[in-house]
């Protein structure tokens, strides 16, 4: 599983020039399931991000986290970020998971965020979109979490 975490004052996601969803300050995660990934690496990932401390305090330190702050998140599935580019110039997918089973765990992931009670919005599962942000700071984490 991988995820590029980034700290947003505003982000949305249009699809076919529409509006489809969009947030204020918190944070945006482009999230990517690989083959072999496990509950216990989605189980992981929802801890780690719900208890990252991403957000200043009053003295400017990285010392709150997106429930401290009342941040909302956008989710978007960006399987692209299982890309293999170590040979030749065109990346290979095959670490990619099938859609079937990328599509449910992108699912259970959206579903663990929105029972935090946070505002949890997403794009549209393997749909073309076009993701906007203002990047807080810039503020961006790289996420990783292979079956073990």
């Amino acid at each position: 599983m991988k995820a590029v975490i980034q700290r947003v004052k505003k982000a949305s996601v249009t699809i076919d020039n529409e509006l489809f969803s969009s947030i204020e300050a918190g944070m945006l995660i482009l999230f990517c399931v690989e083959k072999g990934d496990t509950q216990e690496c989605l189980d992981w990932f929802v801890k780690k991000i719900l208890s990252l401390r991403f957000f200043e305090d009053e003295d400017g330190k990285m010392n709150k986290s997106i429930a401290d702050v009342n941040g909302e998140i956008l989710v978007v599935s960006q399987f692209t970020l299982a890309a293999d580019c170590k040979k030749g110039t065109r990346p290979s997918f095959d670490n990619a998971e099938k859609p079937d089973v990328a599509k449910n765990m992108y699912e259970q992931f959206v579903k663990r965020l929105e029972q935090t009670k946070l505002k949890v919005k997403t794009g549209v599962f393997a749909a073309m979109m076009d993701v906007s942000l203002v990047n807080d700071g810039p503020v961006t984490f790289v996420l990783n979490k292979s079956a073990d």
